[in-house]
C-alpha cells in the first residue's frame, strides 16, 4: 500500500459516526494460557518482598481410596505409605513477613500492577496468577483481613472478608486446593535442594518443610560480620556506558544448616523416574539432571567408558538407597558455608531512559541497588556434614554451590547460567515475564541489563584481586620463616592447589540458554583494568601479569630467574591460562628475556653446555632466526679451563667472537685451534648440523693451517708445536692435510699451496726445506738431491701438488746435460756427441708422467726445433714446436714447414705422442690453408692453389674442419666463376645459386659448387643484403621485376616481419605510363615512362572501380607472391582509400571526371564508417580535410531567353520537354566545417545561391554531420511575428484536435530514434491561437541575408504560454501547419514528411484507410517505374536494330531473286549511299517507330528532322551552308558533282580508266542504317563504368581517307547543368566558380540546346557534355564514346544572336542546325575513329 497517507487515514477513523466498542479479555484463557507458572518460587518470593525471616510450607495429603493403611504403625511404614499412595489435597505457604496494607490486597486483584518499589524483586505484578496453575480458587490470609477467588464462567472475581481483632493472625498465609485430585507428592530431594538453594541470596533465615504431621526439612542461615574490600586502584569501577558505578565492597560469611528425615532421600519405585509433578517445580533453574554438554561428552568418551560409568553409578546408587531404606525415619544434617562478595552499585541515568523503564517494569530504576556473586573457598571445599550413615546418598546442597555451573539469580535461580563458576545475584536485574532468564532484547530494558552484567564482570575482577592477595599474604608470611628474601619452589608448591582453584573458579565457559550473558560478563571482567594487566601466579609469587612468562621449555639449566607460570598451574588450569595468553597478558619466554639474563652473569662451563644446547637447537629447528643467535652469543660470557695449562687457569670466552667448531674426524682435538673455534669439550654433545644453526662453521684444513703458519716462530706456541720449526709437528700437520686433500676444492688447494710453498715445512735429508727445494726418493738422478723423509703417512699428490719434484728441472738438465763442454752423457767417462733435439726428445718421453707443467710450457714455448731442407750450419733458423707439421709426403706437396727428424718418423711412437702432446701439428688449420692459398694465387701458382683446395675437401671430415666457421674467413681464396683471371673471393662474397646474378652478387667456380659447404659458401646472399640492392637498383622493365621478384618468391621464408616491414616502404615496384609527347610532325608520339612505388601502395590484378586512382600491376603468380609478402594487397582496403581520400581528393575527382563516381567512393566510406573512425588519426583528418563533395546552385540568370519556349510548333513541342530549370549544380570540395545539411527545404530555396551543401542522401547527411557538418535549421533564425488575436475558438480547438489525431498516424511509421516528441508530449504542451495576421522572417547567420514572407501557419514558443500553433483567421494553408509540427515531431524535418503530414490532416479518415497509405511503397513504386522506362527505351532500341536487319535480310532475297537485271537501274543512282528505285522506300514503306516514354515522343529516330532543323528549305541561311560546306569537305555547293565523294583510284591507275569500269553495286540504305543506330547505341557518359566497345559495322564501299588530327583535352570536372549535362573546364581558367557564376545562363542554354538535339538520335543526357578551354580549334570530341562540345564556340557564335531581341527563334534555329552536325560527326566516330572517307560517309 505505497502511497497511502497513514495519518489521515486514522484521523477520518477516528472522526467517523461509527459506535465505541469497549476491548474485553477472557480472564481464564488470559491466566490459564500466559500467567500461570511456578507456583513456590513465586511466593517465596513474596514473602522476601514482604521482609519476611521465616517460611512454613505444608503440603496435606487424601488418603488412597484403593490402598487400606497398613497394619503396622511405626513412622518409617507410615512414611512409605503416605509417599507411595497418598494423593496431594493442600498446599498452605505462610510466612511471617508484613501484612498486606490496602494497596497489596488492591494489586492482588489487578493483573500486570506490579510493586512500585524499586527495592522488591516483583516487577510485572502477574507472580501471584501462577497459583491458578493448580489451584481453582486460592485463598489469601494476612493480618485480619482475608480474601477469597472465585469463577463466573470465565470472568475471575473476588471476595473480602474484615476478621474481627483478635481473630486473625500476624502471619500471611496462601491456601491453595489442588484442582487435580490424582496429584502425586512430589520428589522431596529435588524439592529439598531447591528450597536449600532458594535460601542463598535472599533475607530469609528459617525454612520448614512439612508433609502432614512430619517436619521433613528444616534450614537455618547464619551470617558473620561483612568485611570491606579494598578496590584495586588499577580496575575502573564504571560500566562502559556509564550508567552505573560500583561504590564499595563487601564480603561476607555464611553458614547454612540442614536438618531433615532420611526419607526425602528415598525413591520409591513409582517415582523414581519422575522429577517434576504439575503441583510443583522442584528444580527451580536448578535441574540437577546432567547437562547436554556432558551428555555429548559421554557419547563421544566411547562405549566402553560410559557402559563402565553407569554400571558404577548403579552401584553406587543401589548402596545409598539400600542404606536409606534402613532408616527411612532417621535425621540427617549438613553445614555449608558460603563466601559472599557484595558490591554496592549507584546508578546514574537520564530522566527520558529511567522513564521508559518505570513504563516497562512499573517501577522506576533504583538509585543504589545491590549485586553479589558467590563461591566456594578451597578450604571449604562445600558442605561439611554431620549426620547418621544414610546422609552419604542425600546432598541437600548439592545444587547451591556453584561446582558445575554458576546461576544467576533474580532473588532466586533462573535458567540462566553464569558461565563461571559462581552465582551472580542481582535482583535489580529485569528478567522476562516468566523469570527464567535476562530481558535483552526490549530496548531500553537491554542497555540496563547489559550494564549490571557488566558491573558483575567488574565485581568477579575484584573478588580475584582479593583472591590474588590472599594468596600473596600468605606466600609472605611464609617468606620471614625461610630467611631468604626471593620465594622458594616449595612456597610455591604449597600454595598451587589454592591457585589452581581460583584459576578454575574464574575461568568462563559458555553461558545458557543465552551465550550473551556470559560474553558480557566476561568481557567487563578482562577490560575493566585501567592497564592491560592482571595479577597472576608464578614461580615468583603473585606478579602482574607483564612480569610473568609461560615457560615453553625448560631453561632452568642456564637461566632461572625469569619468573614464569608454574608448569602444574598451566596443566590444571588450562582454560584461563589460554585465555589470559590469547589476550596477550602473558607472553612466552622471549628472546630478550634470555638475553637479560646472560647479561647479568657469567656461565661456567656446565651452563655453556646447556646454552649452546640450547641455542643450537633453536637455531636448528627455526624458532630463532640467525640475526637473534647473534644477539644472544654476542652478550653470552664462559669462564672455561685454559687449553695447554696444566694449573688449571681459566680464561674467558666471548661467544660473540666464536666462528668454528672442531670435527674431531678431520682435525685431532689434539692439536692447537685457533681462539675463534670453540673448544671441543663444551661442544662435543651437539650434533654439528644445530652448530651450524648458530651461524658456526666447521673449522677447515685453511684457516686452520693459516693459524698454525702465523703463530709459528712468534712464541705463541711451544716448540714442539712449531709447523716450520718441529719435522715430527710438521709431518703430523701434512698427515691431517693429506687425508683430506681430495675433499678440499680447488681454491683452497690453493690457497694451502701458496701458504706452504715458501715456508720450511719438508723435511728432508738437508732438514726444514721449502717444497720446490725438495725431491721425491726416487729421484737419484743427482746425489745431491734434497730427498724428502719421515713423511711416509703423507700422500705424492699433497707433495707434487706443493711443488715437490719427481724430475729434474729442465734449466738444471739443459745446464748439466746440454753445455758443450760435456762431452759424457751419463756418469761414465765414456766420450759422447752433443745432444740433438732427437735426443732431448726421447729422454723428455721416457720420464713425460714427472716433468712439471711449469717446464712442460718452457718446453713449449723454447725454439728449439729445426725444419727440413734447412741448413746445419750455426744460422740456421729454430722454430718452436707449435709451429712445425708431421714430416709426411702429403704434407710435403703443400710446401709446409716439416719437422727435422732422423730416420723414420712414427705418430704412434712414445717420442711422437710427446711431440704431439707438445704442440706438433699433423695437419694445417683452416687459417693456414687459406694463407697457402693467398701466397699461391700471390705467386700465379694456380696448381698449387688447386692442390690446397684439393686437400682441403679431400681432408674436410677426416681433419676437422667442419667446425671452424669458414664463412668469417675475410681473405679472398675461392675463385670465382667466369673469371679468366685468378681472382679470388672471400665466402660472404661468392654463392651458388645463379639467380643471385640478378643482384650483381659473384658465383662460385662451377667444379666446386659440390663443395661449397665446406668452404663455407652459401647457396644465396644475405637476405638484408639482397633487400638493400633491390631497394638501391630496382628494376626498370616488367620482365626485369619479374625475374628479380620471382627469385625473392623462393626465399619467402627468410624474410622476417622487420624485413618485410622495410620492403613494404621501398620504392621498387616498376609502374609504365604511356605519355603522349608533340612533335614539330602532326602526328603524336606516345613514350613509356617507368615510376617506381611501395609494394604497400600497389595492388595485385586489376579493377574496374579502382584502378584509375591505385596502382594494379601483375608478374605473374610466382612473383606475386613476394609481393603479397612484403605488403601488398588485392585491393585497397577501406582504411588505405579514406586515406588517399582525405589527402589527394583533387587529383581523384580529376581522375573520375565525375561527381557521381566520387559520391559513390564517398558512400562506401559512409557505410565503414564505424570502423574507420576507429582510426583515431585518419578520425581527425576526416573532420579537417576538404575531401567532401558538396554542391553549390548557381542560378540562372532571369532573361529573355532562358525560360522562354521556341517550342511554338506542335510536331517541335511534342518532342522537347518542358522542365523547369533549377540552375547549374557547382560541385566543390570542401570540409565538413564549410558544408551544411539541408534539413529545411522552405530556406534552402531562400539561401540556396549562398548554401554550399551536401548531397540530399540520408546516409552521406549522417556522414556529413558526424564529421561536424551544420544543419541549416541551426543556422537560419526563424522570427515570427502575429497580428492582434481574433475570438475564434471553435476553429483553433477543431484544429489541434485534428492534429493530436493525425500526429499518430504520422508518427506510427517514424523510427523512435528520429522523433522528438510524442503524441502525449504534443497535447500536454501545444496549444493554438487564431490572430489576423501572420508574418516570418528568416534570417541566414554569418551571410547577412534575410527573408520575410506573409504566412497562414506557425508554431512559436513562449516561456510562459509554451508552444502555440497560430493561424490566421482568414485561412491557413495546412503545409505550412504541416512544417511547424514537424521541426516540432522530428528531430531532422524533412520536405517529404512535411507533405505527409499535409496528406494526412487534409485527408478524412475513410479515405486514408482506404488509400492505405504508405511513404515507404509509393517511393517503390517510383523507383519500378523508372527501371521499367528505362527497359522500355532500351528494348525500342533493340527493336529498331531488329527491324533494321529483317529489312536488310528481306532486301538480300529480293536482290537474289532479280539477279542480273538490276545492273542498269544500279548504274542510275547519283551518289553513293542514295536510295534507288529498289530501296525500301519504293517497295514497301516501313511505319514509324513509336518510344514508349509518354513524355519525349519523337515519331522516329530521322523521321522529319530535316524539316524541323530547316534542311529542306530552298532558301538555306549562311551557317546552314557553312555546316554543309563542313560536311562536303568545302566543295562548292552549286556543283551537283560536288555530291559525291572522289572517285576511288588504286595506286598505278588511270582515273580515266576507273571510269571506264562498270559501277559498283551501290551499298543497301538499311545496311547504313544499322550502322547507324549501332553508333548510336555506342554513345555513353563520360568516365562511365561501362566497357566501351567499338561496334562492329558492315562494309561500306562508299568511303575516303581523310587526314584529320584527334582532339585532346586537358579538363576538370567542376559542375553539371540542370538537365544533367557536366560541365567540364580547362585547367587553364582560373578562376572556375566565378567563370561558371558569370554564365550560368549560357551553359543553361546550351545544355538545352544539346538536350533537343540529344533526343533526335534517342541520346540520355548525360553521353553528353561541356568544356570551355580558352584556345583551341577543336568545336567538340570524342572519347571512348563520350561527347565533348566547345562552349566557347557556341558562346562566340551562337549565343550573341540568340540574346538579340530580333528573330531569336531564327537564331535559335541556325544553333539547332550547326550543332546537329556536330553531334552527328562525333556520333560517326563511334564507327570510325580516324577522319576519314568512311567516317565522312557516315557523318
Amino acid at each position: 500500500m505505497t502511497g497511502v497517507d497513514f495519518n489521515a487515514l486514522k484521523a477520518r477513523t477516528m472522526g467517523s459516526g461509527y459506535d465505541e466498542e469497549a476491548v474485553t479479555v477472557n480472564t481464564r484463557a488470559l491466566i490459564d494460557k500466559v500467567l500461570a507458572r511456578t507456583v513456590l518460587r513465586e511466593l517465596i518470593q513474596n514473602a522476601v518482598d514482604a521482609d519476611a525471616t521465616k517460611i512454613i510450607i505444608r503440603f496435606e495429603t487424601s488418603p488412597s481410596p484403593n490402598v487400606p493403611v497398613p497394619a503396622s504403625i511405626d513412622t518409617a511404614s507410615l512414611l512409605k505409605h503416605v509417599i507411595r499412595h497418598h494423593t496431594l489435597y493442600r498446599l498452605v505457604v505462610t510466612n511471617d513477613g508484613n501484612i498486606f496494607e490496602a494497596s497489596d490486597w488492591s494489586r492482588l486483584k489487578r493483573i500486570a500492577e506490579g510493586n512500585p518499589d524499586e527495592t522488591k524483586i516483583g516487577a510485572f505484578g502477574v507472580g501471584f496468577y501462577s497459583v491458578f496453575a493448580d489451584c481453582e480458587e486460592p485463598f489469601v490470609s494476612s493480618g485480619n483481613e482475608a480474601m477469597a477467588f472465585y469463577w463466573k464462567k470465565n470472568s475471575l472475581f473476588t471476595r473480602r472478608l474484615q476478621v474481627p481483632d483478635g481473630q486473625g493472625s500476624q502471619d500471611t498465609s496462601f491456601v491453595l486446593d489442588y484442582r487435580s485430585k490424582t496429584a502425586p507428592i512430589p520428589p522431596l530431594l529435588g524439592l529439598c535442594q531447591f528450597l536449600a538453594t532458594s535460601l542463598t541470596f535472599v533475607g530469609l533465615q528459617k525454612l520448614e518443610l512439612w508433609l502432614d504431621e512430619w517436619n521433613l526439612l528444616t534450614l537455618n542461615k547464619k551470617k558473620a560480620p561483612s568485611v570491606n574490600v579494598a578496590l584495586p586502584r588499577d580496575v575502573e569501577t564504571r560500566t562502559r556506558e556509564g550508567l552505573m558505578a560500583i561504590g564499595s565492597v563487601e564480603r561476607e560469611s555464611v553458614e547454612i544448616h540442614a536438618k531433615w528425615l532420611n526419607v526425602v532421600g528415598w525413591k520409591p519405585a513409582s517415582v523414581a523416574s519422575s522429577s517434576s509433578f504439575d503441583g510443583v517445580e522442584i528444580g527451580g533453574g536448578m535441574s540437577s539432571a546432567p547437562s547436554l554438554r556432558s551428555f555429548f561428552s559421554k557419547l563421544t568418551s566411547g562405549v566402553s567408558a560410559v557402559n563402565s560409568t553407569i554400571e558404577k553409578a548403579a552401584r553406587l546408587e543401589s548402596e545409598a538407597q539400600k542404606a536409606i531404606a534402613e532408616d527411612i525415619a532417621g535425621v540427617s544434617s549438613a553445614t555449608v558455608s558460603l563466601r559472599i562478595t557484595t558490591a554496592n552499585v549507584h546508578s546514574s541515568v537520564t530522566t527520558s531512559f529511567a522513564r521508559e523503564i518505570e513504563r516497562a517494569t512499573k517501577k522506576p530504576p533504583p538509585k543504589t541497588t545491590k549485586l553479589a556473586i558467590l563461591t566456594s573457598s578451597h578450604e571449604d571445599g562445600g558442605a561439611v556434614t554431620k549426620a547418621t550413615s544414610a546422609q552419604n546418598g542425600i546432598d541437600i546442597f548439592s545444587t547451591m554451590l556453584p561446582s558445575k555451573s554458576g546461576k544467576v539469580f533474580i532473588g532466586f535461580p533462573t535458567h540462566q547460567t553464569t558461565g563461571l563458576l559462581a552465582h551472580i545475584s542481582a535482583h535489580s536485574v529485569i528478567p522476562t515475564v516468566e523469570r527464567e532468564s535476562i530481558d535483552l532484547n526490549a530496548r531500553w530494558v537491554s542497555t540496563w541489563n547489559v550494564e549490571m552484567l557488566r558491573v558483575a564482570g567488574i565485581v568477579c575482577r575484584i573478588a580475584w584481586s582479593r583472591e590474588m592477595n590472599e594468596i600473596r599474604e600468605k606466600m609472605q608470611r611464609a617468606a620471614p620463616s625461610s630467611g631468604k628474601g626471593r620465594v622458594r619452589k616449595e612456597e610455591v608448591d604449597g600454595m598451587m592447589s589454592t591457585a589452581v582453584h581460583v584459576c578454575r573458579q574464574f575461568t568462563f565457559q559458555d553461558s545458557t540458554p543465552s551465550n550473551q550473558v556470559g560474553q558480557l560478563v566476561e568481557g567487563a571482567f578482562w577490560m575493566c583494568n585501567k592497564q592491560a594487566t592482571i595479577e597472576i601466579f608464578s614461580t615468583r609469587g603473585v606478579l602482574p601479569s607483564y612480569e610473568v612468562r609461560i615457560a615453553t621449555e625448560d631453561l632452568s639449566g642456564f637461566v632461572d630467574g625469569i619468573p614464569v607460570i608454574p608448569e602444574a598451574l598451566v596443566r590444571e588450569a588450562k582454560g584461563f591460562v589460554d585465555k589470559v595468553k590469547d589476550l596477550g597478558l602473558v607472553t612466552e619466554v622471549t628472546i630478550p628475556d634470555v638475553k637479560k639474563e646472560l647479561e647479568a652473569k657469567a656461565l661456567d662451563g656446565r651452563q655453556l653446555g646447556e646454552f649452546l644446547k640450547w641455542a643450537a637447537k633453536k637455531a636448528k629447528s627455526g624458532d630463532i632466526d640467525l640475526v637473534t643467535v647473534k644477539s644472544l652469543l654476542s652478550v653470552a660470557v664462559a669462564s672455561v679451563e685454559q687449553y695447554g695449562k696444566p694449573d688449571g687457569q681459566s680464561r674467558l670466552l666471548l661467544l660473540g667472537g666464536i666462528k668454528y667448531f672442531v670435527n674431531p674426524a678431520r682435525i685431532s682435538p689434539d692439536m692447537p685451534i685457533p681462539p675463534d673455534t670453540m673448544p671441543f669439550t663444551h661442544a662435543k654433545n651437539i650434533p654439528a648440523i644445530e652448530l651450524r644453526a648458530l651461524g658456526w662453521e666447521e673449522l677447515a684444513i685453511l684457516p686452520w693451517l693459516q693459524f698454525l703458519v702465523e703463530s709459528s716462530g712468534k712464541g705463541n706456541l711451544v716448540a714442539d708445536k712449531d709447523i716450520t720449526a718441529s719435522p715430527k709437528f710438521a709431518g703430523q700437520v701434512l698427515a691431517t692435510v693429506s687425508k683430506q686433500w681430495d675433499q678440499i676444492n680447488q681454491p683452497s688447494r690453493a690457497k694451502v699451496v701458496s701458504l706452504l710453498e715458501n715456508r720450511t715445512v719438508i723435511p728432508t735429508k738437508q732438514g726444514m726445506v721449502r717444497p720446490a727445494e725438495a725431491y721425491f726418493p726416487s729421484v737419484k738422478l743427482f746425489p745431491d738431491l734434497p730427498v724428502v723423509t719421515d713423511l711416509h703417512s703423507v700422500r705424492d699428490n699433497l707433495l707434487l701438488a706443493l711443488g715437490v719434484r719427481k724430475t729434474v728441472e729442465l734449466g738444471i738438465v739443459f745446464k748439466r746435460l746440454m753445455s758443450e763442454s760435456n762431452t759424457q752423457r751419463g756418469a761414465e767417462g765414456s766420450p759422447g756427441v752433443r745432444w740433438s733435439h732427437v735426443d732431448l726428445i726421447c729422454y723428455l718421453a721416457s720420464v713425460r708422467e714427472d716433468i712439471p707443467p711449469a717446464d712442460i710450457s718452457r718446453l713449449k714455448d723454447a725454439p728449439i726445433f729445426s725444419a727440413e731442407g734447412a741448413s746445419h750450419s750455426g744460422g740456421d733458423r729454430r722454430y718452436k714446436i707449435s709451429e712445425l707439421f708431421t714430416p709426411t709426403d702429403l704434407l710435403r706437396r703443400l710446401e709446409l714447414p716439416l719437422l727435422q727428424w732422423d730416420g723414420v718418423f712414427r705418430s704412434s711412437s712414445r717420442e711422437g705422442r710427446f711431440l704431439s702432446f707438445l704442440g706438433l701439428k699433423s695437419f694445417p688449420s683452416i687459417p693456414e690453408l687459406v694463407q697457402a692459398i693467398s701466397k699461391a694465387a700471390t705467386k700465379g701458382n694456380v696448381a698449387l692453389v688447386d692442390q690446397t683446395l684439393a686437400y682441403w675437401v679431400r681432408t674436410y671430415h677426416e681433419n676437422g674442419y667442419g667446425s671452424y666457421d669458414c664463412a668469417s674467413i675475410r681473405t679472398p681464396f675461392l675463385p670465382l666463376q667466369g673469371e679468366k683471371s685468378l681472382k679470388l673471393a672471400t665466402p660472404a662474397d661468392c654463392f651458388t645459386n645463379d639467380l643471385a646474378t640478378l643482384l650483381g652478387f659473384e658465383i662460385l667456380r662451377k667444379d666446386l659448387h659440390p663443395h661449397a659447404f665446406m668452404l663455407g659458401v652459401k647457396p644465396n646472399p644475405p637476405m638484408p643484403e639482397c633487400v638493400s640492392r633491390l631497394i638501391s637498383r630496382p628494376p626498370t622493365t616488367v620482365r626485369e621485376a619479374k625475374e628479380i621478384f620471382g627469385y625473392f618468391a623462393t626465399r619467402l621464408a627468410e624474410i622476417g616481419p622487420q624485413m618485410s616491414e622495410r620492403l613494404a616502404d621501398a620504392k621498387f615496384v616498376p609502374i609504365s605510363s604511356k605519355v603522349v609527347k608533340s612533335n614539330s610532325s602532326v602526328k603524336e608520339k606516345e613514350i613509356q615512362s617507368v615510376r617506381h612505388v611501395s609494394p604497400k601502395n600497389c595492388f595485385l590484378g586489376d579493377s574496374s572501380t579502382y584502378e584509375s586512382i591505385f596502382d594494379f600491376v601483375d608478374f605473374g603468380s610466382e612473383a606475386n607472391s613476394f609481393l603479397l609478402k612484403v605488403g601488398s594487397k588485392h585491393e585497397p582496403t577501406k582504411s588505405e582509400i579514406a586515406y588517399l581520400l582525405v589527402r589527394e581528393p583533387a587529383r581523384l575527382l580529376s581522375v573520375f571526371q565525375s561527381a557521381e563516381k566520387y559520391l559513390g567512393l564517398l558512400r562506401s566510406l559512409a557505410d565503414s564508417f564505424e570502423s574507420l573512425k576507429k582510426d583515431r588519426v585518419l578520425y581527425r583528418e576526416m573532420k579537417r580535410a576538404p575531401f567532401l563533395l558538396a554542391s553549390k546552385e548557381i542560378p540562372v540568370k532571369s532573361s529573355k531567353l532562358v525560360g522562354k519556349d521556341y517550342r511554338t510548333s506542335g510536331s517541335y513541342a511534342d518532342d522537347v520537354d518542358d522542365e523547369d530549370d533549377t540552375g547549374i549544380k557547382e560541385w566543390r570540395l570542401a570540409s565538413a566545417g564549410e558544408i551544411i545539411i539541408v534539413d529545411d527545404f522552405a530556406s534552402f530555396n531562400l539561401f540556396r545561391e549562398e548554401l554550399l551543401t551536401a548531397p540530399q542522401e540520408e546516409a552521406l547527411e549522417t556522414w556529413y554531420l558526424e564529421l561536424g557538418a551544420s544543419l541549416l535549421s541551426k543556422l537560419v533564425q526563424e522570427e515570427p511575428k502575429v497580428g492582434s488575436f481574433v475570438d475564434d475558438p471553435v476553429e483553433s480547438k477543431k484544429l489541434l484536435k485534428l492534429v493530436f489525431e493525425r500526429s499518430r498516424l504520422f508518427l506510427h511509421n517514424i523510427e523512435g530514434r528520429s522523433i522528438r516528441h510524442n503524441v502525449r508530449w504534443l497535447e500536454k504542451n501545444l496549444g493554438a491561437q487564431t490572430v489576423r495576421s501572420i508574418s516570418l522572417r528568416r534570417t541566414l547567420r554569418g551571410h547577412n541575408l534575410s527573408h520575410t514572407e506573409k504566412r497562414t501557419a506557425v508554431v512559436t514558443q513562449d516561456p510562459k504560454r509554451g508552444w502555440t500553433l497560430w493561424i490566421t483567421a482568414s485561412g491557413y494553408d495546412m503545409f505550412q501547419v504541416s512544417q511547424g509540427l514537424v521541426n516540432l515531431l522530428i528531430t531532422r524535418p524533412q520536405f517529404n514528411l512535411s507533405l505527409t503530414l499535409m496528406s494526412l490532416l487534409s485527408t478524412d479518415l475513410y479515405t486514408l484507410r482506404a488509400r492505405g497509405y504508405n511513404v515507404d511503397r509509393i517511393l517503390r513504386a517510383k523507383a519500378e517505374e523508372q527501371r521499367i522506362a528505362e527497359l522500355n527505351r532500351q528494348k525500342l532500341i533493340e527493336e529498331q536494330h531488329r527491324l533494321a536487319q529483317e529489312q536488310e535480310e528481306q532486301l538480300r532475297k529480293e536482290k537474289e531473286m532479280r539477279g542480273h537485271s538490276s545492273k542498269e537501274k544500279q548504274e542510275q543512282v547519283a551518289m553513293p549511299g542514295a536510295f534507288g528505285p529498289e530501296s525500301p522506300e519504293h517497295v514497301a514503306v516501313q511505319p514509324p517507330i513509336q518510344r514508349t516514354d509518354p513524355e519525349r515522343n519523337p515519331k522516329g529516330v530521322f523521321s522529319s528532322f530535316t524539316k524541323r532543323l530547316g534542311l529542306g528549305s530552298d532558301d538555306m541561311r549562311p551557317s546552314t551552308r557553312h555546316i554543309q560546306s563542313f560536311l562536303n569537305g568545302n566543295r562548292d555547293s552549286n556543283d551537283p558533282q560536288n555530291d559525291l565523294p572522289p572517285p576511288y583510284s588504286p595506286p598505278g591507275m588511270d582515273p580515266q580508266q576507273q571510269q571506264q569500269k562498270p559501277p559498283e553495286a551501290i551499298t543497301s540504305p538499311h545496311r547504313l542504317h544499322q550502322n547507324l543506330l549501332s553508333a548510336i547505341r555506342a554513345s555513353r557518359s563520360h568516365n562511365s563504368s561501362e566497357v566501351f566497345s567499338p561496334p562492329q559495322t558492315n562494309t561500306v564501299k562508299e568511303t575516303a581517307t581523310y587526314c584529320d588530327a584527334k582532339p585532346s583535352q586537358d579538363l576538370t570536372f567542376m559542375a553539371e547543368s540542370s538537365r544533367s549535362i557536366k560541365i567540364f573546364l580547362s585547367n587553364s581558367v582560373r578562376e572556375k566558380s566565378s567563370f561558371l557564376r558569370a554564365h550560368s545562363e549560357g551553359f543553361e542554354t546550351f545544355g538545352k540546346l544539346l538536350e533537343e538535339i540529344g533526343v533526335v538520335f534517342a541520346l540520355a543526357p548525360g553521353c553528353l557534355h561541356m568544356y570551355y578551354d580558352e584556345t583551341g580549334s577543336t568545336i567538340a570530341f570524342n572519347t571512348n564514346g563520350s561527347i565533348f562540345c566547345n562552349y566557347r564556340f557556341f558562346l562566340q557564335l551562337h549565343l550573341p544572336g540568340m540574346l538579340q531581341e530580333s528573330q531569336p527563334a531564327e537564331k535559335r534555329a541556325d544553333a539547332l542546325v550547326y550543332w546537329w552536325v556536330v553531334l552527328c560527326h562525333e556520333l560517326a566516330h563511334n564507327l570510325v575513329a580516324s577522319h576519314s572517307s568512311d567516317h565522312s560517309f557516315y557523318t
